[in-house]
């Protein structure tokens, strides 16, 4: 344990070194950009080592996004591995020029880091949560630190949005409270994020028992699908790796998380994709 304390705060002081870095090369050419996850939540745990994370998210505007692939393909970036962004699934009911209005700077070494405002991150980090299927226990852990460290003037009706996105970040809220213990009060809030339905937690539960990305789709199914094309031989075996997570079928064709069966939503997942692989 004490070993993998150790490892884990030197690839902390690693990541950070090439956040600063990616912005200052962004900066040089011009280019502000917004960090998402990985630092900009392990910043706000005790210890930098208890939040591993990988790559680095950037938000930048439309017409920086060109520039910016020019950026990370420089070689002064080699080292860095980013995923640039120009927009956010999660966020997609938001303007970009509104995110980075409500954004922040903040100290990252000896650099200013500019991160979402409070309200975008916790709804991003929910929905990504949601998004994923809740497959990784560190993301509950991190929305639970944000609910027990958040600013007294907190805006919970930006951070909601509309109907559709407030039961899903409502609903992540549910799950840090029954399955990480995160205090969410009695409030309005607490008592709409309690009403989630029981096979939410029970499904998060089921994904826990493989936390591994390795366990996880894409990289779950033993070929593309165009491969069986050619050689059908393991096709059946590899389409029932394929079939949904509830909460991850329910959220890609904009469900609601709520009592019904999830059965519809997990087959209208499945032919949503089956027209894009026949589209494409």
């Amino acid at each position: 344990m004490h070993q993998a304390f150790r490892l884990l705060a030197l690839q902390a002081n690693i990541h950070q070194t090439k956040v600063q870095k990616m912005f200052q090369l962004m900066r040089a050419a011009g280019i502000e950009p917004i960090l998402l996850k990985g630092w900009a939540i392990a910043r706000l745990y005790p210890q930098p080592a208890l939040r591993p994370y990988g790559d680095i998210d950037l938000l930048v505007r439309g017409q920086d996004y060109d520039a910016a692939i020019r950026v990370i393909e420089s070689e002064e970036a080699r080292t860095c591995w980013v995923d640039l962004h120009k927009d956010l699934y999660e966020l997609a009911d938001t303007p970009a020029d509104e995110l980075f209005a409500r954004s922040q700077l903040v100290p990252c070494g000896d650099e200013q880091v500019r991160v979402l405002g409070d309200e975008d991150h916790f709804a991003l980090l929910a929905i990504h949560l949601l998004k994923h299927g809740a497959w990784r226990p560190t993301w509950l852990c991190d929305l639970g630190l944000l609910l027990e460290s958040m600013p007294g003037d907190f805006d919970w009706s930006l951070c909601l949005g509309r109907a559709r996105r407030a039961n899903w970040i409502l609903s992540a809220v549910g799950l840090a409270h029954e399955l990480v213990g995160a205090e969410i009060g009695n409030g309005a809030i607490a008592a709409r994020a309690r009403e989630i339905p029981a096979w939410l937690a029970r499904s998060v539960l089921k994904e826990w028992e493989t936390p591994f990305a390795i366990d996880q789709p894409p990289m779950s199914h033993r070929a593309p699908m165009r491969s069986y094309l050619r050689h059908p031989r393991g096709f059946f075996g590899d389409l029932a790796n394929r079939w949904p997570n509830p909460i991850l079928a329910t959220v890609s064709v904009n469900g609601k998380l709520n009592s019904l069966p999830r059965f519809p939503y997990q087959l209208a997942n499945c032919l949503l994709r089956m027209a894009r692989f026949i589209s494409g």
